[in-house]
């Protein structure tokens, strides 16, 4: 198999592998009645964003040939959509981890303050984090959802810089 076809199949794979994880986002939101905290819906659209990068990236295909600056340009966004993911990721980690006294206050809910307030200050907002981000409803072998999802931020973004970078 060519480098030029398994740069195709690693973006099919990350395409597929965020589009799962979002899947399973909404299945445990949906059927097990999960409500996602500010931090975990800001998760979800960093997954979405680079759910993007590898699709358009995938159909695209760019880098046959001498020209790889496409391909670097995808493993450039892929790089900085998932390192943004992982970033929000490790805040929320963090938060959990919080000693309970030290826990943001419950501020309001997210479609509130993108009605209320300005873009900018929902984004500082929703950052700083609130006490709903601080609960722990859900973990699988010792890890809760952001931190998971941390994980999966680092290894799609390494995947996604990797398979992208090294087009010919």
């Amino acid at each position: 198999m060519s480098q030029y076809s398994v740069r195709r199949l690693g973006n099919v794979l990350g395409f597929l592998v965020c589009a799962g994880l979002l899947g399973y986002a909404y299945v445990l939101q949906l059927v097990d009645e999960l409500e996602p905290c500010p931090l975990c819906i800001f998760q979800r659209l960093a997954f979405f964003g680079l759910g993007v990068v590898f699709l358009v990236a995938a159909i695209h295909h760019p880098g046959r040939g001498r020209s790889r600056v496409g391909s670097r340009i995808y493993a450039v966004l892929a790089g900085l959509a998932s390192a943004s993911g992982a970033a929000i990721a490790a805040r929320h980690v963090w938060i959990q981890h919080l000693p309970p006294d030290q826990v943001p206050e419950c501020g309001p809910g997210l479609d509130y303050m993108l009605n209320v307030f300005p873009l900018w200050d929902t984004v500082k907002e929703v950052l700083s984090g609130s006490g709903e981000c601080a609960e722990v409803s859900w973990t699988f072998l010792g890890l809760t959802i952001p931190g998971w999802s941390f994980i999966a931020f680092v290894v799609l973004g390494i995947g996604g810089v990797l398979v992208n970078w090294r087009g010919r």
